[in-house]
């Protein structure tokens, strides 16, 4: 069996000099060719207006739950014509060292064909179960799922 690798780079230039608050939080990831500017959140001096590591990172439990729910659906011939997830990262500033505690995925999913609800709920929880980046992290992932085109 061989490994599976995924490569990113990153880049950041500026000085620590002067302490804590003063060095710039924003740095460039590269993926896949593409290059994207990111920072520090704002809570933690950063730019608002970028991509931040917790966004990041609860996009990619968004994506992988959304690529894994296609592949099961396709393996059970479901016609999925819409995905479409609005997640939320939680990251309590009690918790020490801070980590993000909860993620959690609302995925809004169309069908056509009007797929039992039950199925499709059963498939939901094994495309989480499939997820790379789900068994990858300890936060927990709760999915809210809004089914539409599905029969009760």
């Amino acid at each position: 069996m061989s490994d599976h690798s995924f490569t990113t780079s990153l880049r950041w230039a500026g000085s620590t000099a002067a302490g804590y608050d003063a060095y710039p939080r924003e740095h460039e990831l590269g993926v896949a060719g593409e290059t994207v500017r990111a920072s520090s959140a704002g809570a933690f001096l950063g730019d608002p207006d970028r991509p931040n590591p917790e966004q990041l990172l609860v996009a990619a439990a968004s994506s992988c739950q959304l690529l894994s729910f296609l592949a099961v659906a396709a393996r059970a011939r479901l016609d999925v014509v819409d995905y479409r997830d609005e997640a939320i990262g939680h990251m309590p500033e009690e918790s020490r060292p801070m980590w993000l505690t909860h993620i959690v995925l609302r995925p809004r999913i169309t069908f056509t064909g009007s797929p039992p609800r039950a199925k499709i709920e059963r498939l939901v929880e094994v495309a989480h179960r499939e997820c790379f980046i789900a068994a990858s992290l300890r936060s927990e992932i709760v999915i809210e799922s809004v089914l539409v085109g599905v029969t009760d």
